[in-house]
C-alpha cells in the first residue's frame, strides 16, 4: 500500500533520512521544514500522513499538530510525531494535541513502515465518506457536521484473561467514566463482542488462553465488529508482535507498564475518531435515502423503482411466482390544488402516502409515481389477491375525510387504480410493458367513472 507522506522536520538531513527510507518502501515523499510550512503543505497537498518534529523553532510540533487537528480541511490526516523526546509526558502532550501516535527516534523502521500502512488504511476509509458527505453536503441533502465532538461515556471492551492486568486497565480507563466490561475468556469476548454494540476494545496481547493476534483477526473478520476501534496492550520492545497487529487492524497500541494519561488520551483520541466517522457514515445513509426517497412523502421514488423493479420482474419470470403491478392515481386532484391551494395538495398526497404504506407488505414496494400517481409493485401476488388489495383500500380512501388547514376542513378523496399481473407469461413481456398494461387499466378506471379497480389480465 503506497501513500503521500509529509515529513516535517526543521534538519534537512532527518527530512533527507525519512525520505529516503519511505521512497525504498514506495512511499510518495513530501518535505516541509517548520510547522507553519507544515500547515500549509497539509492543506494545499492533502497528503495521506504526517510525521511531525516536535522541537522546531518558532511554532513547535505540539502547536503545529494543534492547528492541523482544529481546521476542518486537514484534522482528518493522521499525525505521527517523531521525536528524540521519550518522556511519557511528552507523549502524552502529543496525543492531547491531536497527534496519532509518537514514535521516539531513532525509529525502528519496521514499526515506522507498520504504522505508516496502518494509519493510511484508515486515512483512505476516512477519505471516501468525506467525499461522499461532501457530494450529500453540496446537494444540500445532508448539513454540517460537529467536529468537535466529546465522546462523552462508552462501552469498552477489555479482553484478558489476566484478573490483575484486567482490573489495572479498569482502574486506568476509570469506571465513573465508561462503562468497561472485562471478559477472560477470549471465545466468550468474541461472541459478546459481536452482540454488545461496544465503543471500543482493547485486547492483551499476552493473553495464553488463545493466540491474541488471531482474536485480533477474528475481530476485524465479523461485519459487527469490524469497525470498532481495536486497541492492544503490548510488552515495551514487542515490536514484531505490535507491527503484525497493525497489519491485522489494530487501530493503536499501548505499551506495558501502562501509564494511565497515555492509555486516556489514546482511548480519547479513538472515540473522538469513531464519533467522527459515525456521523458521516450516518449522514451519507440519509444521502442515501434521500436520494431514493420523495421527500414529500416518504415513498420512494421513481429512481428507486427504476433500478429494482427489472430485478423483481426477472425474479418472477425465473421462479413463475406472479408479480402484480397496482398504479393508483388520485382523483380529481387538480381541482383540490386550484380550490383549496398546493399545500392542501401536499396535505392530500402526504396523508394518501400514509394509507398506502399501512396497507402493503414489507415484501412490497411502494413509490410515488410521478405528481399524484402511486405504483405498488406486489411480488408473490396474483392479480386476483392484488384485486383484492386494491379493492380494500380504494374503499378505505373513499370512506375516509382527509384533514386539511390544521384540522379546520376535512376533504372527501377517491382514488382510480389499474392492476396488471405476470399470471399468463407473455412473449418479449418486461417491466415496463407491465407498467404499460397498468396504465391502460388506469385509463380505464378513469375514463370509466373513476373511483374503482380495473384489472388488465392480457
Amino acid at each position: 500500500m503506497t501513500a503521500r507522506v509529509l515529513v516535517v522536520d526543521d534538519l534537512e538531513p532527518n527530512v533527507k533520512l525519512l525520505e529516503a527510507k519511505l521512497r525504498a518502501e514506495y512511499f510518495d515523499v513530501l518535505g516541509a521544514y517548520s510547522g507553519q510550512e507544515a500547515i500549509e503543505q497539509a492543506a494545499q497537498e492533502k497528503p495521506d500522513i504526517i510525521l511531525l518534529d516536535v522541537m522546531m523553532p518558532g511554532m513547535d510540533g505540539f502547536e503545529a499538530c494543534r492547528r492541523l487537528k482544529s481546521n476542518p480541511e486537514t484534522m482528518h490526516i493522521p499525525v505521527v510525531m517523531v521525536t528524540a523526546l521519550d518522556q511519557q509526558a511528552d507523549r502524552v502532550a502529543g496525543l492531547e494535541a491531536g497527534a496519532d501516535d509518537f514514535l521516539t527516534k531513532p525509529v525502528e523502521d519496521l514499526a515506522l513502515f507498520a504504522r505508516v500502512r496502518s494509519l493510511t488504511r484508515l486515512k483512505m476509509m476516512t477519505d471516501e465518506l468525506r467525499a461522499r458527505y461532501a457530494t450529500g453536503k453540496d446537494l444540500g441533502i445532508v448539513g454540517q457536521i460537529d467536529t468537535d465532538v466529546n465522546p462523552g461515556e462508552r462501552r469498552i471492551l477489555i479482553i484478558d484473561d489476566n484478573e490483575d492486568q484486567a482490573a489495572r486497565l479498569k482502574a486506568a480507563i476509570g469506571e465513573e467514566a465508561h462503562q468497561i466490561i472485562h471478559e477472560a475468556d477470549p471465545e466468550v469476548a468474541l461472541n459478546r463482542a459481536r452482540q454488545g454494540d461496544f465503543d471500543l476494545i482493547l485486547v492483551n496481547m499476552s493473553i495464553e488462553a488463545m493466540d491474541p493476534l488471531r482474536l485480533c483477526s477474528s475481530i476485524r473478520s465479523f461485519e459487527e465488529t469490524r469497525l470498532t476501534p481495536l486497541l492492544a496492550v503490548v510488552r515495551h520492545g514487542d515490536t514484531r508482535k505490535l507491527v503484525r497487529a497493525l497489519d491485522i487492524g489494530v487501530n493503536d497500541y499501548v505499551t506495558r507498564p501502562v501509564d494511565r494519561n497515555e492509555l486516556t488520551a489514546r482511548i480519547m483520541t479513538q472515540l473522538r475518531r469513531k464519533r467522527y466517522v459515525d456521523q458521516l457514515r450516518s449522514s451519507f445513509q440519509v444521502s442515501l435515502e434521500m436520494a431514493v426517497t420523495d421527500q414529500l412523502t416518504g415513498l420512494y421514488n421513481r429512481r428507486y423503482l427504476a433500478s429494482h423493479l427489472s430485478a423483481m420482474f426477472d425474479r418472477a419470470f425465473w421462479t413463475g411466482r406472479p408479480l402484480a403491478i397496482m398504479i393508483l392515481d388520485i382523483d380529481h386532484f387538480k381541482t383540490i390544488n386550484d380550490t383549496h391551494g398546493h399545500d392542501v395538495g401536499d396535505r392530500v398526497l402526504k396523508e394518501f402516502a400514509e394509507h398506502i404504506a399501512n396497507s402493503v407488505r414489507g415484501i412490497d414496494l411502494a413509490c410515488r409515481y410521478g405528481g399524484e400517481e402511486f405504483l405498488i409493485a406486489m411480488p408473490d401476488t396474483d392479480l386476483a389477491f392484488a384485486s383484492v388489495v386494491a379493492e380494500r383500500l380504494r374503499a378505505e380512501i373513499a370512506s375516509q375525510k382527509f384533514t386539511v388547514n390544521s384540522g379546520r376542513e376535512q376533504l372527501g378523496v377517491t382514488v382510480s387504480i389499474g392492476l396488471a399481473s405476470t399470471e399468463r407469461q407473455i412473449e418479449g413481456d418486461s417491466a415496463q410493458k407491465l407498467i404499460k398494461r397498468a396504465d391502460e387499466a388506469l385509463y380505464e378506471a378513469k375514463t370509466g367513472g373513476r373511483n374503482r379497480v380495473i384489472n388488465n389480465a392480457a
